[in-house]
């Protein structure tokens, strides 16, 4: 393909999505409520969609079976189960599928990487999800809130890790459980399952035992401002700390449709950054094949800065987590929460009294919930 075709395409399709061009920069269309957001995603999300029919469509009839319809749920008797997400298990089917229904695209993550389902143990439905991936290297927010040096920061980045997807699934959203989802990422057993499948790897290059103990999550918000994640508190301690947004880059934009071409001309024409023998010989990730398609077309660079921010969340899950990740604790004093405790406290919190406001959860039907033969 021509390199000056394939310039239009890129061009014409950011403004299809309502950026305007500017030179270097682009500039998205204003965004001054949530819907906004959510529909400048769009071209992604449907694109994600159509790509995953093939794999998922055939599957979809038994997955809804894991939603439940609002009359099989008791708000009383919910009960959350962690579970965690094995390779080609029907879990990892639910998770996959669940995942489309964001309202942006969620990324499989990076690296090192653990995902869970939750579950209701009254019914054995789906309550939710969450997903845990490395975390970027380079997020001044984090840096400046823990307050580590570039050698601390190198050495104990292995001691966080990033949320990349977190929520509930209707019906159970309708009860206000994204906010215990998002309790439950705290929990011990989250964190011991993260020692467990880790505690015995070696880092990649060194071949050094990783310190695998967990003493960080981050999280972002999916539009804007978030409003799962701010006021959640336990036992009178905030959960989730905000520490201020992105500023508004990465490839999203270049994922309806044009991140397939941009990916098969990066293959062909653009070298990957030098990097460790070990790590291989392909490019890092997403965002260096667009920027270094953009760069090789005679494109700006800038064109990855999309302006859409989103809040960035700190998740300490000890009382010292800042001074362990400066190096100036060995030992990090836990939170110690259960999920069982976080289920009780919630519980009374928030859900019985939505419940008791609210009864539109009886009505869904999971039925609604289907994208291609679950409907009927």
């Amino acid at each position: 393909m021509q390199e000056a075709k394939i310039r239009r395409i890129i061009i014409k399709g950011l403004k299809d999505q309502g950026f305007t061009i500017n030179g270097k920069s682009i500039i998205p269309p204003p965004l001054d409520n949530k819907s906004k957001i959510r529909a400048l995603h769009t071209p992604a999300v449907e694109h994600k969609l159509d790509i995953s029919k093939k794999y998922l469509a055939k599957h979809e009839n038994q997955l809804l079976k894991n939603i439940a319809n609002g009359k099989e749920i008791s708000p009383l008797k919910i009960q959350p189960k962690i579970i965690e997400v094995k390779p080609n298990t029907m879990y990892e089917l639910l998770f996959r599928y669940v995942s489309l229904h964001w309202s942006i695209p969620v990324s499989s993550g990076y690296g090192r990487r653990l995902r869970f389902v939750v579950l209701d143990e009254q019914n054995s439905k789906l309550i939710g999800i969450f997903g845990l991936g490395d975390p970027v290297y380079n997020l001044s927010a984090r840096d400046q809130w823990i307050g580590w040096t570039k050698t601390q920061k190198k050495k104990k980045l292995q001691n966080v890790m990033d949320a990349f997807v977190l929520g509930a699934v209707p019906p159970y959203s309708m009860l206000l459980c994204g906010k215990m989802v998002a309790m439950c990422l705290t929990s011990n057993e989250v964190r011991k399952g993260f020692y467990k499948k880790y505690g015995l790897k070696k880092s990649l290059i060194k071949r050094r035992k990783l310190d695998s103990r967990l003493a960080l999550i981050t999280t972002l918000s999916a539009l804007g401002k978030s409003s799962i994640y701010n006021r959640i508190k336990y036992n009178k301690q905030l959960l989730y700390r905000s520490v201020g947004f992105t500023q508004g880059s990465g490839e999203f934009h270049f994922s309806n449709g044009l991140y397939d071409i941009i990916s098969e001309y990066a293959n062909k024409y653009c070298k990957p950054t030098a990097k460790q023998e070990e790590w291989g010989t392909g490019f890092r990730n997403r965002r260096e094949i667009v920027r270094k398609t953009l760069s090789h077309l005679g494109l700006s660079c800038d064109w990855l800065y999309h302006g859409i921010k989103r809040e960035i969340f700190v998740i300490p899950l000890a009382k010292n987590t800042r001074q362990f990740l400066q190096g100036k604790h060995k030992k990090l004093l836990w939170n110690n929460h259960s999920t069982e405790q976080i289920t009780d406290f919630f519980l009374e919190r928030w859900l019985l009294p939505r419940a008791k406001h609210n009864k539109n959860y009886k009505e869904f039907n999971r039925d609604t919930y289907a994208f291609w033969n679950g409907k009927n």
